[in-house]
């Protein structure tokens, strides 16, 4: 189930919300973890059963490690704190990466002329990239002190299953959600902010991002594109993945706000970043601060001299690539991003510059932007591809065989797409220099507020008109 469907939109939610605020304030927490074990379980049921096995294994040893250092028995405590960081990662590995290695491995027997073994196809469980980085987070963040243990396992299992972020985060941890559990206000104002947010999100998914994939799709798909194609493709992906990502994240608040949560922001504008190090504090920021603290801080960080720093910030985006999906490419994007941020620690450059350079914004964009033609691409041969017509003296008009499979509707929504975030860029860098309301203008908010809802209803039409609308990170 996604929440870009019907049976969300107009079964699961109202009847989740509306058991939901009728139950007693002790019940709400139990409630979260069937609604949201029934949401997971609309996917696949066997799947479920290792969902809640992952849940008891961390609750147990939260509750081993507390013990542990209850009585100073430290050494135990940490066994214990690896044991279960190793679990989750064997999960996980086992899962997303077992056809990745067997498939890496017979491409070097092939080569060398040997045949090659055959291992069962293996499905990659949706959301288990980011359950089982939630757990780590809880099992490391009991072991450093940084909270106590859940009190009980049905608010642990609440935290685990949390169906709104379940699927594709933001990557939440226990430790900032833990006295929301306890506690946390239900208001008809907290409800319409939500409501609001999960239009944002709704309209930013099913209107723009699934109106540019076509554009995407039928570009990746060409044999021979044209430099015209190859960097329109490249706009398209760049403007259809973060709509999608972060129309999935404003959903995901939005949901969180009408039950009561507040969820960390995971984007601010980042496509007007003048920097790679400023970029990975705007996108996907639940995912970069994790990768931060428990891993780049675990490696070392910046502690263990100059070199070591820009080794820790490679090995920390080829790892950060690879948690995205079993695929070289994948890991091409990483150390992509690693080596630039390695680079611009070494010149010294501002990760949160306060005025507004347009070269070092075009500059920062153009990465960008080539990062997500490997992200995309299936092979590293279709990115090699792309890349050279893009820097290469291909013909500047757009292929008849890419003409055909678009429209004047896609590529006007595009156009907006490119519009919606250089004024949201613009906004941001105004309201930075102190020029701009931080909330906005109270008459454009108005206005934004009466057009909503008539949006939102079209996007309801659109996406019943195509009937389905997956997110581009239920892949990961």
């Amino acid at each position: 189930m996604v929440f870009s469907s019907n049976i969300f939109l107009f079964v699961f939610l109202p009847a989740f919300l509306g058991i939901y605020f009728l139950s007693p304030t002790r019940w709400r927490n139990a409630w979260i973890v069937l609604g949201s074990y029934a949401f997971y379980a609309w996917w696949r049921l066997d799947f479920l059963a290792l969902f809640v096995g992952v849940t008891l294994v961390n609750y147990v040893v939260g509750r081993r490690i507390f013990a542990a250092q209850a009585v100073e028995a430290h050494a135990s405590a940490r066994r214990w704190m690896v044991a279960g960081v190793v679990a989750d990662l064997a999960v996980l590995g086992y899962f997303k990466y077992a056809n990745f290695g067997v498939d890496s491995f017979n491409l070097m027997l092939t080569s060398a002329g040997v045949a090659p073994f055959h291992l069962a196809d293996i499905v990659l469980p949706i959301g288990i990239s980011f359950y089982t980085f939630q757990a780590v987070s809880y099992v490391i963040d009991v072991y450093r002190r940084d909270t106590p243990p859940a009190d009980n396992l049905v608010d642990f299992a609440a935290f685990i299953a949390l169906f709104p972020q379940l699927i594709a985060g933001p990557v939440l941890r226990y430790k900032d959600l833990a006295p929301q559990f306890k506690h946390r206000p239900l208001s008809a104002d907290l409800f319409g902010e939500g409501v609001a947010r999960f239009m944002q999100g709704f309209i930013k998914k099913v209107l723009i991002a699934d109106s540019v994939a076509p554009l995407v799709d039928a570009g990746f798909a060409l044999e021979d594109p044209t430099m015209a194609d190859a960097w329109l493709t490249t706009l398209a992906y760049t403007v259809q993945l973060y709509f999608d990502f972060s129309g999935y994240t404003d959903m995901a608040i939005g949901l969180g706000l009408m039950m009561g949560f507040r969820f960390i922001e995971n984007f601010r504008q980042p496509y007007v970043s003048q920097s790679i190090t400023e970029f990975w504090r705007r996108w996907h920021i639940s995912l970069s601060t994790w990768l931060k603290d428990y891993l780049y801080i675990s490696l070392g960080g910046n502690r263990r001299g100059k070199v070591r720093t820009y080794i820790n910030l490679l090995l920390t985006m080829v790892l950060g690539g690879l948690w995205h999906g079993a695929n070289w490419t994948f890991v091409v994007w990483g150390a992509w991003h690693g080596a630039i941020l390695a680079v611009e620690r070494m010149l010294g450059v501002n990760g949160s510059p306060k005025g507004f350079n347009p070269a070092r914004w075009a500059v920062t964009f153009l990465f960008v932007m080539l990062g997500w033609v490997a992200f995309r691409a299936e092979t590293l041969g279709d990115a090699g591809r792309l890349y050279a017509v893009m820097f290469g003296a291909g013909d500047l008009a757009l292929s008849p065989a890419y003409a055909a499979a678009i429209s004047q509707f896609n590529l006007a929504l595009l156009g907006l797409g490119v519009a919606v975030l250089l004024l949201g860029g613009l906004r941001d860098r105004l309201a930075a220099a102190g020029a701009a309301h931080p909330g906005g203008h109270p008459l454009v908010l108005r206005w934004a507020g009466a057009l909503a809802l008539p949006i939102f209803v079209a996007a309801v039409l659109k996406l019943s008109a195509d009937s389905y609308s997956p997110f581009l990170y239920f892949q990961f």
